[in-house]
């Protein structure tokens, strides 16, 4: 007796068996006939929520044979500030880090212009692996005030999010960001770590997290092209 249209609740479930992988990536889905009779539903219903899953390029239809998982595409909505823990475990996504290293180093013009600090110096930089439902998904190269960054690297950042830690942990209350968005090749070592090709594209993203209005987190997070996505709306005024 839910509220919820029925086409929506069975794109849900799809939806769950698809990033759980129940329904592998490129295997083919149970015509529309079985649907109907796993669903109870009409062929109109099935339809509809196939539709929704198509445009969300979780499925794709080939023509004679019917619908085919895709490869699951993650996207994270730019219209809030949020980490990808955060943004990525509502929608039924496993996620972990691997941390590569943690150390503290003068800091590049670049960064210190960011963080409001003199050239050269110390901060502390904490590199990390991400990953999503078990594959590398992004390496995140982050850069913190030094007495931030020897506090944070005693947490647990394997499985917590940064911001989670600075809101929850430490007290500081994330107000906004200011980010950039570029389309890059990957490097050797970008490749490696993602285990992708040597100059496959990457989204790079340049991102730097206010507390009120002191800067507090810079970081440059590198993600897979073929495997992530931004999202943002915008208003027409």
């Amino acid at each position: 007796m839910s509220s919820v249209p029925m086409h929506s609740q069975i794109r849900e479930i799809i939806r769950r068996r698809v990033l759980d992988g129940t329904y592998a990536p490129h295997s083919q889905m149970p015509s529309e006939s079985q649907m109907m009779q796993a669903f109870d539903v009409s062929r109109i219903t099935i339809r509809q929520a196939l539709g929704d899953l198509q445009k969300e390029g979780l499925i794709f239809k080939v023509a004679g044979k019917g619908s085919f998982v895709a490869k699951p595409k993650a996207f994270q909505n730019l219209s809030r500030l949020q980490g990808f823990g955060e943004a990525m475990t509502p929608s039924g996504y496993e996620t972990f880090s691997q941390v590569l290293s943690t150390r503290p180093v003068a800091a590049s013009e670049l960064v210190a212009r960011r963080l409001e600090l003199a050239a050269g110096a110390p901060v502390f930089e904490i590199q990390r692996l991400r990953y999503l439902n078990r594959e590398p998904i992004s390496v995140d190269v982050s850069y913190f005030p030094l007495a931030l960054g020897e506090r944070l690297v005693q947490e647990d950042l394997a499985t917590r999010d940064v911001f989670v830690i600075l809101e929850n942990d430490l007290g500081h209350h994330l107000t906004h960001a200011d980010v950039q968005i570029e389309a890059i090749s990957a490097d050797e070592s970008l490749a490696r770590h993602l285990r992708i090709a040597e100059a496959s594209p990457l989204l790079r993203i340049e991102r730097l997290t206010h507390a009120g209005e002191q800067p507090i987190d810079f970081e440059f997070l590198y993600y897979r092209g073929d495997a992530f996505q931004y999202r943002l709306r915008i208003d027409r005024c």
